[in-house]
């Protein structure tokens, strides 16, 4: 009888061990990097980490030219995705950028944006992204690149701030590709990519006061662990990759999840092929979003397998989001 009895108690345990373990055995920070985060902020972010491991958010990066994206899955699924992605790649398309996001996070989905910051004192876009300089001058006063370095950094703050004073969370990822060689904050090694990580995210989130960031770290397909900046930096860890396998891509997330210790919920930040969801739970990989790339990624895309995935159960789509901040928010607290 005592046997048993001990027994007993070892399952009951053993059981609510695992009650109270997350999804996947993770054990994740709660809390935004930014300490002053605003109440949207902090209310989208504990909505990203109740989802965690439950469903994957879907997501859709658009363009401002060619191919109207959001209309097209719409057509094809009947459903709108429910994470929308925006590039800060072209000066003159960022007021329209961040009226969009405005536009998205008032009318329910959430708003992503990135940055193909082109290489300080080489132009912008997607070539001059490409271009190398020297990482070093952009901390010199007196350079070129200094100069160009923080006159950029504060134009597309002040367009930050405009998301800011509408109350507008966004998930910001600059700097993606992080561990790649293609990108001019890649070429020069994890060091000097840290450093300017560091020194943007200090720049907004301390001199431009900008609350109202969530800040996602965004690998390439071989995640690195030498190229972290460190968890205080950091609220969401991805990474990404463009071929066409619909599988898990378990590797690729027990990579990430390794790097930052499982503080964080993980995102395929993009994607050429969404991956699929009963697969994901199947393996234990589910992500907490994935974002199609834009254009011809997503028009190629097999329209069956796309209208499958908008209408999965384990996928959320923009109808789905509930009002983030009447049920997850909370006041700022000093």
């Amino acid at each position: 009888m005592i046997m048993k009895t001990k027994n007993l108690i070892c399952i009951l345990t053993l059981l609510v061990l695992m009650i109270s373990i997350p999804f996947g055995g993770m054990c994740r920070q709660k809390q935004l990097s930014n300490k002053d985060a605003s109440k949207e902020a902090n209310a989208l972010y504990a909505y990203l980490n109740d989802m965690y491991g439950k469903k994957i958010l879907s997501g859709q990066m658009s363009s401002s030219w060619g191919v109207d994206e959001i209309n097209y899955i719409k057509t094809a699924t009947g459903k709108l995705p429910a994470i929308n992605g925006f590039d800060f790649i072209t000066t003159t398309d960022n007021q329209n950028e961040v009226n969009q996001a405005i536009q998205w996070w008032k009318s329910g989905g959430i708003p992503t944006i990135m940055w193909h910051m082109g290489a300080p004192g080489k132009g912008e876009g997607y070539e001059s992204s490409k271009k190398a300089i020297d990482i070093d001058n952009c901390f010199i006063k007196g350079t070129p690149e200094y100069e160009v370095f923080w006159a950029e950094l504060k134009e597309k703050g002040d367009l930050l701030l405009q998301l800011k004073k509408a109350n507008v969370p966004v998930l910001w990822r600059p700097f993606h590709e992080l561990n790649g060689n293609w990108f001019w904050w890649g070429k020069q090694g994890p060091d000097k990519f840290k450093k300017l990580w560091i020194t943007m995210y200090d720049y907004y989130t301390k001199t431009l006061k900008l609350d109202n960031l969530i800040w996602v770290l965004c690998y390439t397909g071989n995640p690195d662990g030498t190229w972290y900046p460190g968890g205080k930096y950091v609220d969401i860890t991805g990474a990404d990759t463009y071929d066409k396998d619909m599988g898990a891509h378990k590797a690729m997330y027990d990579g990430v999840n390794k790097i930052a210790s499982n503080q964080f919920p993980i995102a395929f930040h993009e994607c050429g092929t969404p991956p699929d969801p009963e697969k994901c739970l199947q393996e234990n990989a589910m992500w907490s979003w994935w974002m199609v790339w834009h254009t011809s990624h997503l028009t190629k895309l097999d329209k069956g397998y796309l209208t499958k995935l908008y209408n999965h159960d384990l996928v959320i789509t923009k109808d789905e989001i509930p009002d983030i901040v009447m049920r997850y928010g909370r006041k700022k607290t000093k």
